[in-house]
């Protein structure tokens, strides 16, 4: 079973459309990287993965299920918001900006979720955080405010908060956008490791270094569509599309 499937998915905001009859599929254990120019949807499908936007259309399943709907004879009807949040409690999002609780130290931050949203007992909470700070080389930091890392570090123990809840899919939006570039290499280590262990990944990256070497997929997306879709051997190099290779021929 796949772990996303998209079937023509739509997304309007008012008059705009940003999502134009998007389809494709993620299997578990993959990677796919989703490229493009800004303003080309990336993003909006990544949020409708986790249903923080809501879908004008189309068929948007995760692992089996559908993504904030239940679907009773035929009828389609919008999840309770604490169905919503419960099962997006299975997928971990990164984001652009870190979106770190600055109040609290790197290890609070990791084990927020797991205590008040999961339940966990929080000396189990701290054990795994301590172990998800050092997964990521942080294991000094524990102690640490966000205003007291570095962009890298931050984004790192983001990427830690998230796995703290266990997911079963991880979403990057652009993860490192906000860094500066001698900080983008400790990011995307963590993010090839992670590949390397068989964690399902869909990424919106402009980092394509990264897509040549950890992705299965590479899926080119402008105003809205899936122009193409392949192996990022075949599609960096020899992409089919005029678009894609307008697009190519500008960022590598």
């Amino acid at each position: 079973m796949p772990m996303v499937r998209a079937e023509r998915v739509r997304k309007s905001f008012g008059q705009h459309a940003a999502l134009r009859e998007v389809s494709l599929t993620v299997v578990p254990g993959e990677v796919t990287c989703l490229i493009g120019p800004s303003g080309s949807g990336k993003t909006t499908f990544l949020r409708c993965i986790n249903h923080l936007e809501r879908i004008s259309g189309g068929r948007l399943e995760v692992d089996g299920e559908l993504v904030g709907y239940r679907e009773h004879r035929g009828r389609i009807r919008e999840l309770r918001p604490r169905d919503i949040a419960r099962k997006r409690q299975e997928i971990g999002m990164v984001f652009q900006r870190f979106n770190l609780f600055p109040h609290l130290t790197a290890l609070e931050n990791i084990i927020e979720a797991p205590v008040r949203v999961r339940a966990e007992r929080r000396s189990e909470a701290v054990d795994r955080g301590r172990a998800l700070l050092a997964r990521v080389g942080l294991a000094d930091r524990a102690g640490a405010y966000p205003a007291e890392l570095s962009g890298g570090q931050q984004q790192r123990v983001a990427i830690a908060r998230a796995l703290a809840m266990r997911p079963k899919l991880m979403l990057f939006d652009e993860p490192t956008s906000a860094l500066d570039p001698e900080l983008v290499g400790e990011v995307l280590e963590i993010m090839r490791q992670l590949a390397a262990e068989g964690m399902t990944m869909i990424v919106v990256t402009h980092e394509l270094g990264f897509a040549r070497q950890a992705a299965d997929t590479v899926v080119f997306m402008d105003a809205g569509t899936v122009v193409e879709s392949g192996p990022p051997a075949t599609l960096l190099t020899a992409p089919a599309h005029e678009r894609t290779r307008a697009f190519l021929s500008k960022v590598l």
